[in-house]
């Protein structure tokens, strides 16, 4: 059957949506994203004649690109309506290409959100393929075909078979790295407070050690302490001064990909994969029962804070209905972009902002409504009037030792009713209210308590830190840092201890190997610097050709110099004490694509391997014959199990302790709740108080 319009996009959900609100005319069909693409086998980009890129068709896409190309042949019109960024005109230029289309004729449609309006207006403005946008995606995968496809075959020879190296996520693992050796080499300082409980009349209230004679004093050490401690005398101390302040904190820009997937990670506990996974179902649509398939938040993949007057009027109009005007912005706040970001897209936000969290709760899944309920609150507090907080500082004097108490309440909650930064949903920041104080006042202290402390390591990167420190860098886009957290994870480069990054072995020596034979891949100023020219590539002020040759000249001479001098290492394998269990050969601890486990040292004769487990020191609650020790499942999560398996089939997500349960004799284990761990019992009939 010929029909008037076909249109393809990128997924069969997003297809699905579509398709309802362009009606009867329109057949919307998906190309389950990518249908061409560099070979895997080769390189691909031919760095002899300007860097040409031979594209082939992926391979398994044979039936959709022949599905494509007969439902294009019964349509009057094709339209284009992939993914609105890089990516997606890459895929529309690819299409076009395999559809012999006219790259002249205004087949393109983007649009920000799914919803009918924004889809039907699209519709009446087509343009043609941007061919800027296109050339910088083929520029940014030249780049990263050239570096993997160069580094990582000397990484074979020299180190092991199965190793990686990427522009971006070679920097990213150096960053791990330099952590690592600041924590390695940090050497603890000690200091000292001193902390002091007040009252005035009955009214008690903490106050800190400031200084001596008017002058701010640290306290590196005992003696210091015992100084001051030796200038205090009896408890009365005089209010020297009294300050009180109004200070206003004005709500946070709407999210960007970065911020999104740093707040999801602190608020919600996502990874940053789980967050845009989750994020594109929102994108795409979710059925609303009788009004069908909606997309509930606009696209997730940008670096601007920017948002439409549409949705700002909106915004207001809501803000002002449920929670009066005094806390809807009168005037519209500026908000200013990420150094390096292109604008290219409004803020994530939700496509209306009349679908509440409350309303959508009955359509969405349990992970899809707290992702939700984060952008929106986020969303609805950008447009909101700032916190006021009235501020008391008050200077309590004695001898010339002098302690400052610091106190504030909240004013006016203004965003603060909707969203409060870095916590999670409902905790508030506490009042922390000071007695009436004035100038001259006596005040009696209670107790005053000097504390020795010392100075700590930088923590760990997380994901959301080290995805900050990427974007604050420059290194990197919003596309991106997803992808680049769960390479160097797959490639055991890293590993998450406490959901915090380690490097591993392997992940230093092939650190240690960029760094020294290829320094301009880890140049955070150099990668920074490329950024922008693809970025200028992107808006048609340079061209890509050149941006890949600035680059590439430097680097073959960086190959040569490496294929000459790195020179062969040897992983050593370490002796794991015991023998095998079928030749009687030692068994040695090898370093594999997954980390380390047990083998034969036979190897080839015999392939005896075994994986390295932890007990955790309590009997299996099943057999009573073998130990409950930790395991991993293919998707790397921790569970437990019996040490006797495939014996004994116990297996448990939560860590048993080793009692039994006072009411039915069942197994106790130990559960992760919010802020902090529960023990209950596995029939759900005991459950015992949480401990943080």
């Amino acid at each position: 059957m010929a029909y008037k319009n076909l249109v393809i996009v990128e997924s069969p959900a997003k297809a699905k949506t579509i398709e309802k609100y362009l009606g009867r005319n329109y057949k919307v069909v998906a190309s389950v994203g990518h249908v061409r693409d560099l070979p895997k086998s080769k390189m691909g980009i031919d760095v002899e004649n300007n860097y040409e890129p031979h594209y082939i068709n992926i391979r398994g896409k044979g039936d959709v690109i022949k599905g494509l190309k007969q439902a294009a042949k019964k349509a009057q019109n094709v339209y284009l309506a992939s993914d609105p960024d890089r990516e997606g005109e890459a895929i529309a230029w690819h299409l076009a290409y395999i559809l012999k289309l006219d790259l002249e004729d205004k087949n393109r449609v983007v649009f920000n959100e799914i919803t009918k309006d924004a889809v039907k207006a699209a519709f009446k403005e087509p343009r043609t393929i941007d061919v800027s946008l296109v050339d910088a995606q083929q520029a940014r995968r030249a780049l990263d075909r050239l570096v993997g496809y160069s580094i990582s075959p000397i990484l074979w020879k020299k180190v092991k078979k199965g190793l990686s190296a990427g522009r971006v996520q070679s920097i990213a693992l150096k960053i791990i790295i330099d952590r690592e050796k600041e924590i390695r080499d940090f050497k603890p300082e000690e200091y000292w407070s001193i902390d002091g409980n007040f009252k005035k009349k009955t009214k008690k209230f903490k106050a800190n050690f400031w200084g001596v004679d008017g002058k701010k004093k640290k306290l590196p050490n005992s003696e210091a302490v015992k100084e001051v401690i030796n200038r205090i005398d009896g408890k009365d101390y005089d209010v020297t001064k009294v300050e009180k302040k109004e200070r206003k904190r004005n709500a946070p820009n709407p999210f960007t990909t970065s911020s999104l997937q740093q707040e999801s990670a602190r608020k919600i506990n996502f990874r940053t994969r789980k967050t845009m996974m989750v994020a594109q179902q929102l994108y795409e649509g979710i059925t609303l029962g009788k009004q069908g398939t909606v997309g509930l938040i606009t696209y997730m993949r940008t670096d601007s804070t920017r948002i439409s007057d549409t949705a700002k009027t909106e915004a207001a109009t809501y803000i002002e209905e449920t929670y009066g005007k005094e806390y809807s912005q009168h005037h519209a706040r500026k908000t200013k972009n990420p150094q390096g970001s292109q604008d290219a897209h409004e803020a994530i936000r939700p496509t209306s902002v009349t679908r509440t969290p409350e309303v959508m709760k009955q359509y969405l899944d349990k992970d899809q409504l707290k992702l939700y309920t984060l952008i929106w609150s986020r969303f609805v507090a950008s447009q909101m009037t700032p916190a006021v907080f009235d501020t008391v500082r008050a200077t309590l004097e004695q001898n010339g030792v002098t302690f400052v108490a610091n106190g504030s309440r909240v004013k006016f909650k203004g965003y603060m009713i909707v969203y409060i930064e870095g916590r999670d949903d409902g905790k508030e920041d506490k009042d922390n209210i000071l007695p009436d104080l004035a100038e001259g006042d006596k005040v009696q202290s209670i107790d005053i308590e000097p504390k020795q402390h010392f100075t700590q390591p930088p923590a760990r990167y997380s994901e959301a830190t080290l995805i900050k420190t990427l974007e604050e860098n420059g290194v990197g886009r919003p596309s991106t840092y997803a992808p680049t957290l769960e390479t160097i994870q797959r490639r055991y480069y890293v590993k998450l201890n406490q959901k915090r990054f380690e490097p591993t072995e392997l992940g230093e020596i092939v650190n240690s190997l960029i760094v020294e034979f290829f320094p301009q891949i880890v140049d955070v100023n150099f990668t920074a610097s490329m950024e922008n020219d693809l970025d200028k590539v992107e808006e048609g002020k340079e061209e890509w050709i050149k941006v890949v040759d600035k680059f590439y000249r430097p680097f073959a001479e960086e190959l040569e110099k490496a294929e000459e001098n790195m020179e062969k290492i040897q992983i050593k394998d370490e002796p794991a004490g015991f023998d095998c269990d079928v030749c009687g050969n030692p068994m040695v601890i090898k370093l594999g694509r997954y980390g380390k486990f047990y083998a034969c040292s036979n190897f080839p004769d015999c392939r005896n391997t075994k994986p390295i487990i932890k007990e955790i020191g309590v009997e299996c609650p099943v057999c009573h014959e073998g130990q409950v020790v930790e395991r991993k499942s293919k998707k790397n999560r921790l569970f437990y199990g019996c040490s006797r398996y495939p014996d004994c089939d116990f297996t448990s997500w939560d860590k048993p302790i080793g009692r039994n349960c006072p009411k039915d004799g069942g197994y106790l284990v130990e559960k992760k709740v919010k802020g902090g761990k529960q023990v209950v019992c596995v029939n759900g009939d005991y459950e015992e108080a949480p401990q943080k």
